[in-house]
């Protein structure tokens, strides 16, 4: 069993909060997903999230105009350098403060960094190493207050800064004689957005209250004089005397006489967006500088899209009822991209067909429940918003949302033949979907209201079974009919889980009362065991031969029984795995609050050799069944924004009052919500202050055994063993010889040889190298052959099977070459080629017939054809 299973994907998270991207081509959209960066390909209609992470959420991310590199800043001011090529983590800054907006120049030579209310310029990191590549250049003081926005001109000289102050700034990138800084104001709110016309210096500035002001300026970018580094403009000398603390003499301001040639603007125009009140407050825009489109959203969820300058209305419309949090635009002008962080919207319209070419949102509470369907293609998920969805394990996306249900879902699980999708619900319905259809057909309901925690379906989907958790009782119905079957009475504390024997008619129920209970379905639902536990049982999962039970229980321990036999097997005592941390406002240390928790989600492996548990912890355990010790421990998030991550508390927080968590600082601010519906405990976002605690609701191992899934607080993450590195040059260098080949077959290392035998393209010395290796090996060797390989094998594997006396021999390679890779090979964006080389096995079946009638005839009486060869 292989326990190097590496993070893969998130699913079900496809925006927080940040800016939105476009790659410099137009076809990808990029962006933050809490703490990870995930990457929309909107033209192969698959998603993939970066294996690199922040510290904490991110809130602004800055693309270089090669999509090369990238920007990452989260929520405390700590920046990393990333290479979208190779999608690793080039360099690490802090800068100590919380950043508003990073955007790279047009040229890629600088970017600027706006914090508090300051912007810096920094050098942009080349394509050579270097020692630091955060190197600051200058920094441009003006507003009084936060900044909000940047642009840069075209051709990277000049650029402008919104304010909270309601004023926006206009710096020289580099020293100009006839422009240091400009001021412009005009505006009653914070400036939201300010943007450069194309080729010019003339600028929109936009503020929250929907005004949009048009600013011409007198100069060209091309009239723009270097400045002479010996003669000081009177700007220069303010900006002296101000850091003196002496007289400032006036400044550039729109109105005030200046010297020939300064740089200055006058005010254009007007418009209001808001005029009538009935969109709220401009939150996000985005402006197209070639088609002079300009994109606006607003509070109620409302876009315009304007042509400008005229400031005539294109179109209009209503995505959504929060508030819309960024649009980006391609560059091409045809797809708009926005994100709406309130519900996790992440949209992109096309706005000249009128279309949407991406709509996808998660769920906007926690996910408690998933699973994988037969074949591994597609995951079901429920939670607290009452949703039930389904994605595609392969493009990363949603293309189904079920909202039948009034309540939580608890429970969702496929049927054996992956059409159906059962959910159990807190509303007291369990609800049967169907995919094909995609409708709810059948509706489960107990005679008296109950609240369903957990649901089972047995091996030939026939028998539906729900525990209650307030009437201690399991329901069972009939597939078919949706009659009620049985009601299971006996346990005498609520049912926390049940779970089918894969193969035999037996029900396992596990209860707050301490105690297991396998029902036989065939004997009349008779109690054929009761299992006695120390503590209450959390949890219960059978191994797939349904030979062996694993029961989780509130003491923390993983214990193991035969349901034939009733007796333990073997225990694992899993509470300091687990490894709690503490939440900020707790008052008793990580180790003494460990003493209280367990694990919450039990799964065994395709093969039954490893099991996954994991429960109100960020990190997740594998442990060896028959070894019964821990194999392995995945970390789920290192988002530090999430609650209960550190072990302990920073001394920096504390104050001889108490934690500075106690200060309830977002409210009134944006974000900042209003106080807590009275007795809401759970699944209310509209708390003063709230911060998610980390944990893992659900586990399920695919049916292939490459991967495993897990819902959590950061979404549905998915860890592989599937590399997705397939680059591989064939280089030949001195070491890959016909030499080197029979000296690895000589030592026994039979996977080395065939990799040099293929990257030299010989087919006899690739046919020596398959023939020496002894036919026990051959699934072992399929399963750790590269996936790069496989196709080429396939390919000489079909030639031999019609050309080769060895017929069984080959056969087995290729039957064991699609049953380990087929499944990997299937999921990957080229399943035509893989098609394509499956055809070419499949048309060497006239050959395997021929070849098979041929040994038949040598098996044969050869003494009636003595003219056959021998």
């Amino acid at each position: 069993m292989k326990y190097s299973y590496k993070f893969s994907n998130l699913l079900g998270t496809f925006y927080r909060r940040g800016n939105l991207n476009f790659t410099p081509e137009g076809n990808c959209l990029i962006s933050p997903v809490g703490n990870r960066l995930s990457l929309f390909h909107l033209k192969n209609n698959n998603a993939e999230t970066l294996p690199l992470a922040t510290r904490c959420n991110i809130t602004c991310v800055g693309l270089s105009p090669d999509g090369s590199l990238g920007i990452l800043v989260d929520e405390e001011g700590a920046a990393l350098l990333i290479s979208l090529t190779t999608k690793s983590v080039l360099n690490q800054f802090n800068f100590h403060q919380p950043v508003q907006s990073v955007k790279f120049s047009p040229d890629g030579r600088k970017f600027v960094v706006t914090k508090g209310n300051v912007a810096m310029l920094y050098h942009a990191p080349g394509k050579h190493r270097e020692f630091n590549a955060f190197v600051l250049d200058k920094t441009f003081f003006g507003p009084y207050d936060e900044t909000t926005c940047l642009d840069w001109t075209d051709d990277s000289k000049c650029i402008a800064v919104g304010s909270k102050d309601m004023s926006t700034w206009v710096f020289g990138a580099e020293r100009w004689q006839n422009l240091i800084y400009y001021s412009l104001g005009g505006h009653k709110d914070c400036i939201v957005s300010c943007f450069f016309e194309e080729g010019s210096l003339d600028l929109y500035t936009i503020s929250a209250d929907g005004t949009l002001c048009t600013w011409h300026c007198d100069t060209e970018l091309a009239q723009l004089k270097p400045r002479d580094p010996n003669k000081k403009t009177q700007q220069s000398e303010n900006a002296e005397n101000e850091s003196r603390g002496e007289e400032v003499r006036g400044v550039a301001h729109p109105g005030e006489e200046e010297t020939v040639g300064r740089v200055r603007y006058k005010k254009a125009g007007r418009h209001f967006f808001n005029k009538e009140g009935e969109f709220n407050s401009l939150t996000a825009a985005a402006f197209h500088k070639k088609l002079h489109i300009l994109v606006t959203g607003f509070s109620s969820g409302i876009f315009h899209i304007h042509e400008l300058p005229e400031i005539s209305l294109i179109h209009s419309l209503s995505i959504s009822d929060q508030s819309v949090s960024s649009i980006g635009i391609n560059c091409t002008g045809d797809w708009i991209a926005f994100g709406c962080s309130g519900l996790g919207q992440l949209l992109v319209w096309e706005w000249q067909s009128e279309s949407y070419v991406l709509k996808q949102q998660g769920h906007f509470n926690n996910m408690v429940a998933l699973s994988y369907s037969p074949d591994g293609q597609h995951i079901v998920t429920g939670g607290d918003d009452g949703k039930v969805k389904v994605w595609d394990t392969r493009s990363g996306f949603c293309f189904v949302t079920f909202t039948d249900h009034a309540s939580s879902v608890s429970a969702v699980t496929f049927t054996s033949n992956g059409q159906v999708v059962l959910s159990a619900s807190l509303d007291g319905t369990v609800r049967a979907f169907t995919l094909l259809r995609y409708r709810n057909f059948r509706t489960f309901t107990s005679p008296r209201p109950v609240q369903f925690s957990c649901l089972s379906v047995d091996g030939s989907g026939d028998i539906v079974c729900a525990g209650a958790q307030d009437s201690f009782e399991v329901y069972v119905w009939s597939m078919q009919t949706g009659r009620l079957l049985d009601v299971l009475a006996g346990h005498e504390g609520p049912i926390s889980c049940v779970a089918f024997n894969p193969w035999r008619s037996v029900l396992a129920t596990a209860s707050w009362d301490k105690t297991i209970r396998l029902w036989d379905m065939v004997d009349s639902w008779r109690t054929t065991e009761t299992l006695t536990l120390n503590s209450d049982a959390l949890t219960v999962a059978f191994r797939p031969d349904g030979k062996e039970i694993a029961v989780a229980t509130l003491d923390g321990e993983i214990t193991f029984w035969d349901p034939e036999k009733g007796t333990q097997m073997g225990s694992i005592e899993g509470r300091h795995d687990l490894q709690l941390g503490r939440k900020e406002l707790d008052m008793v240390t990580a180790k003494h609050s460990s003493k209280g928790k367990a694990f919450t989600a039990l799964c065994y492996s395709a093969d039954g050799e490893a099991l996954l548990a994991g429960g109100a912890s960020r990190f997740v355990c594998i442990y060896h069944v028959r070894e019964q010790i821990l194999a392995k421990k995945f970390e789920i998030s290192c988002n530090h924004s999430l609650d209960a991550m550190e072990e302990f508390l920073d001394r920096r927080k504390m104050t001889e009052f108490g934690s500075l968590a106690l200060i309830d600082e977002g409210a009134g601010e944006e974000g900042g919500v209003s106080l807590s519906l009275p007795g809401v405990r759970r699944g209310d976002m509209s708390s003063r202050h709230f911060k998610p605690e980390i944990r893992v609701t659900s586990l399920r191992f695919s049916p292939t055994g490459r991967s495993w899934a897990a819902t959590s607080t950061e979404g549905l993450l998915v860890f592989s063993l599937d590399s997705s590195t397939v680059f591989d040059p064939f280089d030949l260098d001195e070491e890959v010889t016909a030499g080197a080949v029979r000296r690895a077959l000589h030592v026994g290392e039979w996977t080395r040889a065939i990799v040099m035998a293929l990257r030299l393209n010989e087919d006899p010395l690739l046919q020596e190298a398959l023939e020496s290796v002894p036919s026990s090996d051959i699934a072992v060797l399929c399963s750790s052959l590269p996936e790069l390989y496989v196709e080429r094998l396939l390919v000489f594997l079909a030639v031999q099977i019609e050309r080769s006396r060895h017929l069984q021999f080959y056969l087995t390679w290729a039957h064991q070459l699609l049953m380990q890779n087929g499944q990997r090979m299937k999921t990957r964006c080229d399943w035509n080629r893989y098609n394509m080389k499956f055809a070419v096995c499949l048309s060497r079946q006239r050959g395997v017939k021929r070849n098979v009638e041929n040994l038949d005839a040598e098996s044969g009486d050869e003494s009636s054809d003595p003219e056959m060869e021998p």
